[in-house]
């Protein structure tokens, strides 16, 4: 009879990397004087069934409407739609923006975007940067909302 045994060692590299990621995850209170201090709003909202304590953050969904100025050709569209793009990225990979997308409707909310900013009127204002924005093809709504802080879309 054979038998096999497989196990997973663990290097110095692998410790020590696990010991730095540690070291860099800030507690809660550090994380919420670091938000207060940079203007964002939070609180903490405490689970009466379990007392668990959750970091709330106000972010901005800019809600991307219809427009009044859809009389653009198709090649122009396409200009657009790839300006938009460029501009959606632009902001998630300078950190304004968690997450965008379209909806899956033909309906007059066309799109969101989650801005990870301080305030409404930076919200507002990155959001009006958009290409689709300026040339009327859109119309930007943004509202605040509140989630926890650091909870992934699952």
């Amino acid at each position: 009879m054979l038998l096999f045994i497989a196990c997973r060692t663990t290097s110095l590299d692998d410790v020590s990397a696990a010991n730095t990621a540690a070291k860099n995850q800030k507690s809660i209170a550090q994380l919420k004087k670091e938000l207060t201090t940079q203007g964002y709003e939070v609180f903490d909202y405490v689970d009466s069934k379990t007392g668990d304590t959750t970091l709330m953050q106000q972010y901005f969904i800019a809600f991307l409407k219809r427009g009044p100025n859809r009389s653009q050709n198709k090649s122009e569209t396409d200009s657009l739609q790839t300006l938009h793009l460029a501009h959606l990225g632009r902001m998630y990979q300078e950190g304004y923006a968690d997450i965008s997308g379209p909806f899956g409707d033909d309906g007059d909310v066309r799109g969101i975007t989650i801005y990870n900013v301080p305030t409404l009127k930076l919200a507002d204002s990155l959001a009006n940067m958009d290409p689709m924005v300026k040339a009327g093809r859109l119309v930007i709504e943004v509202r605040p909302w509140w989630a926890a802080k650091g909870f992934p879309l699952r």
